[in-house]
C-alpha cells in the first residue's frame, strides 16, 4: 500500500520507513510536522496515513487535528494514529465520526511489529484497530457506569475485542468460542446498552462510543 508518515522523531521515522519498505509497503511521503502532512496527503493521495498526536508546530495535538481534518477532506484515506500515551478524548474524536478505516495505536506498539503491521492491515482493510491497552484502560475506566457494569466479564471480552476491530470470527479464535456464541453475547451487549432497536447507525461504533465517552 502507499503510505504518508509523519512523525517529528527523525529516528522513529526513519525507522518506521524502513520497516515499512521491508514489508513491500511504500512510503511516498515522510513529514516532521501537521502542517507537511496535510500538504504531503494532498498531494499523493496515499491508501494510509500513519502520524504521531504530538507534533510541530505546536507540539500539542497537531498530529490528530491534521488526522481529522484528513478523514474529513479524504474519507476514503485510512489513518492510524500513534501515541505515546493513552488519551481517551483522542480516541473519542478519531471515533466520533466513523469508525471505518482508522486505528489508535500507542507507540510502544511499533516495537511489536507483527501487531503494528496488523492494525497497519485492519485499517487499511476498512476496519477499526484500537490498542490493546486503549481498550483496557477505557473499560476499566467506564467499570463503574451503567449501563456497561451490567456485563458480565466473558461480555466485557467480547466488547474489547470489538473495540480493537476484530471480526466476530476473529472474536471467536481468541476467546477459543464458537461464532455463534461470539453472536449471542454481542447481542446480549446491545440490550444491555439500550441499542437493540437502534436504526441507521453502526451498533457496535455505538456500543464503543459508549465507553468513550463516558
Amino acid at each position: 500500500m502507499r503510505i504518508v508518515l509523519a512523525e517529528d522523531s527523525t529516528l522513529l521515522r526513519e525507522g518506521l520507513v524502513r520497516l515499512l519498505a521491508d514489508e513491500g509497503h511504500q512510503v511516498v511521503a515522510a513529514v516532521a510536522d501537521a502542517d507537511q502532512l496535510v500538504t504531503a496527503v494532498e498531494q499523493h493521495h496515499p491508501d494510509v496515513v500513519v502520524t504521531d498526536v504530538r507534533m510541530p508546530p505546536t507540539n500539542t495535538d497537531d498530529g490528530l487535528r491534521a488526522a481529522l481534518e484528513i478523514r474529513r477532506r479524504w474519507p476514503n484515506i485510512a489513518v492510524l494514529v500513534l501515541s505515546q500515551y493513552v488519551e481517551r478524548r483522542y480516541a473519542a474524536k478519531l471515533l466520533a465520526d466513523r469508525s471505518e478505516g482508522v486505528g489508535y495505536v500507542l507507540k510502544d506498539r511499533v516495537a511489536q511489529v507483527e501487531d503494528f503491521l496488523d492494525a497497519l492491515d485492519r485499517i487499511a482493510a476498512g476496519a477499526t484497530a484500537l490498542d490493546p491497552e486503549v481498550v483496557r484502560q477505557l473499560m476499566s475506566a467506564s467499570s463503574h457506569t451503567d449501563p456497561l457494569s451490567r456485563l458480565t466479564p466473558r461480555e466485557r471480552d467480547v466488547l474489547h475485542h470489538m473495540a480493537q476491530g476484530h471480526t466476530n470470527a476473529a472474536i471467536a479464535g481468541r476467546l477459543h468460542v464458537s461464532q455463534s456464541a461470539v453472536e449471542k453475547h454481542i447481542n446480549t451487549i446491545f440490550d444491555k446498552l439500550d441499542l437493540s432497536h437502534v436504526t441507521g447507525y453502526s451498533r457496535r461504533v455505538l456500543a464503543i462510543l459508549h465507553y468513550l465517552g463516558s
